[in-house]
């Protein structure tokens, strides 16, 4: 079998007509009404609609002749300039139907496009899966053999592609259209010039210009640009803004073309808001990892471990934020205006909050902060404390029978404002961020809300690090326990029933220094032995 010949039609007031009222008909005249085209139904009035179907007939967007198929609709429902003839047929039937294999006969005598739901020897067209950004359409097909496998290979396509690509494809046309028009002005100065020759000799008299000369300039810009298109990473290419096109154009005029794809464009800078999880550099995302390694600046809290922290390049500026009581507001603030800096510089600046981002990490602040500014930040999520601590400390968050629910709140309130706890639940487990410099008075705020004295709790601190601590408490005792055992933030509380299900002791408090949660999983070296067991 032979390769389809792939097109794009431009389908703006083509007739395309439907045949059916099934989802797929649906799917044809919102595909019809999407490119510009005039979708036309024809189904039976006793025929039931698919609900996208009667909104859109109802909204005006599809014309809905309510019988049957018949011949002369092909040739009576088209455009006038064009005779009345259809642009396309859909018939969504499919070819088992003797009524698809009659009309496609029937197109294919007339020569009109016809595609048959299900049947691809009756269809003169088959339908792309197709991804769009702008101006920029890609098309995958399969020729009938598997729209799902089309649809899959479109999207793995599409997700590799950078974002604003179709921005940068409607720039770059931009450039080719400037280009074409400086280049037929230039035309139309030097033909003028030559028809006043008789009035007397111009300035550029001895300045011979041929029309040789002008195709070979504008051969040059042409193939200056189409390098720039070819040989640019497509990722540079999507960051192009319009004052970059301006430099382009302005270096190609100063340098004629004899340094291509040399112009140095303003650097965009960008911003990466990363999670760099409980405090482990090996429970890092390789997302998170592959940011760290190509920032120019970093901006870090001021409890990120510093196993994280050398994992930063000998290149890269660090800040560290001066967050102490009283000076978190100032802290943010100064760290915020040193990352505009660096983006205005062009930068890479990755923001690497622990945990989460977005788990009272000020992600979601921070994020609309630099948006403002024109800069939009990519987050790349991390493994919150909140739910890998307890994991680390044998604390189950949910067990059947005894925890059905999660709840994650923070110990301190904004502006130091003291936390009013959730009502006492016996089957939640409560898991309290920043709640150990005023445990004392959150104990007794869940006093008041009624949970029991007894109610097992444990103080996770520094979590999956080498100095990981874990007191396993009541509430009774929590306060005491922490008082004299000392404090080592970064820490949370744990309260609920869910503490006590893997490990359970008779003392008022039991402390567990270390952590050793990772040493069972084999290292690179170990996989490097088992490939190569004569090593």
């Amino acid at each position: 079998m032979a390769p389809a010949m792939l097109t794009a039609v431009d389908a703006t007031s083509h007739v395309h007509l439907v045949i059916g009222s099934n989802p797929l008909a649906a799917a044809r005249c919102a595909r019809s009404v999407e490119v510009g085209a005039k979708p036309i139904l024809i189904a039976p009035e006793d025929a039931t609609l698919h609900y996208g179907l009667v909104k859109r007939i109802d909204d005006g967007e599809v014309q809905w002749l309510k019988r049957n198929f018949e011949e002369n609709d092909l040739t009576t429902l088209g455009r006038s300039e064009v005779e009345g003839v259809v642009d396309a047929v859909f018939v969504t039937a499919g070819g088992k139907q003797c009524i698809g294999t009659q009309i496609s006969n029937l197109c294919r005598r007339l020569r009109i496009p016809v595609n048959v739901a299900d049947a691809p020897n009756l269809c003169s067209f088959t339908l792309l899966s197709t991804y769009s950004d702008g101006p920029l359409q890609i098309g995958v097909t399969t020729s009938g053999k598997g729209c799902k496998l089309s649809a899959r290979i479109r999207r793995e396509i599409s997700a590799s592609l950078p974002a604003q690509l179709g921005d940068a494809v409607e720039r770059l046309g931009t450039m080719r259209r400037r280009i074409w028009e400086e280049d037929h002005a230039a035309e139309l100065a030097h033909d003028l010039e030559a028809e006043d020759e008789d009035a007397g000799q111009p300035a550029t008299f001895n300045k011979l210009v041929t029309v040789e000369s002008v195709e070979a300039i504008r051969g040059r810009r042409m193939r200056w640009l189409s390098q720039i298109c070819e040989y640019w990473p497509l990722r540079r290419l999507a960051s192009i803004t319009d004052a970059d096109v301006e430099l382009l154009l302005q270096d190609y005029s100063k340098s004629n073309s004899s340094k291509v794809g040399q112009t140095a464009l303003t650097k965009q800078g960008r911003i990466i808001l990363v999670g760099s999880g409980p405090g482990n550099p090996d429970l890092l995302t390789r997302a998170a990892h592959k940011a760290i390694l190509s920032a120019d600046s970093v901006l870090a809290d001021k409890l990120v471990p510093s196993p994280i922290l050398d994992l930063i390049p000998r290149r890269a500026t660090v800040h560290i934020a001066r967050k102490f009581p009283g000076n978190a507001d100032k802290a943010q603030e100064e760290l915020l205006e040193l990352g505009l800096e660096g983006l205005r510089a062009g930068k890479v600046v990755v923001r690497i909050k622990q945990g989460d981002p977005y788990i009272y990490g000020r992600g979601g602040e921070e994020y609309d902060f630099f948006r403002s500014h024109g800069y939009t930040p990519s987050v790349l999520p991390g493994i919150t404390s909140a739910l890998s601590a307890p994991l680390f400390a044998a604390i189950p968050l949910t067990h059947r029978g005894v925890a059905d629910q999660v709840l994650i709140c923070t110990g301190t309130g904004r502006k130091g404002a003291p936390l009013d706890p959730p009502e006492y639940v016996e089957s939640r487990t409560l898991v309290l961020l920043m709640a150990l410099h005023r445990l004392s008075a959150l104990v007794e705020s869940l006093a008041l809300k009624k949970y029991p004295a007894t109610t097992p709790c444990a103080v996770l601190e520094r979590a999956s690090c080498p100095d990981q601590r874990i007191i396993r408490t009541t509430l009774e005792h929590v306060c005491a326990a922490v008082e004299e055992e000392g404090s080592r933030p970064p820490g949370l509380l744990v309260v609920g029933n869910a503490c006590k299900v893997l490990k359970e002791h008779n003392q008022k408090w039991v402390v567990e220094d270390g952590f050793w949660g990772l040493q069972d999983i084999p290292s690179t070296s170990d996989f490097s032995l088992l490939e190569n067991p004569s090593i």
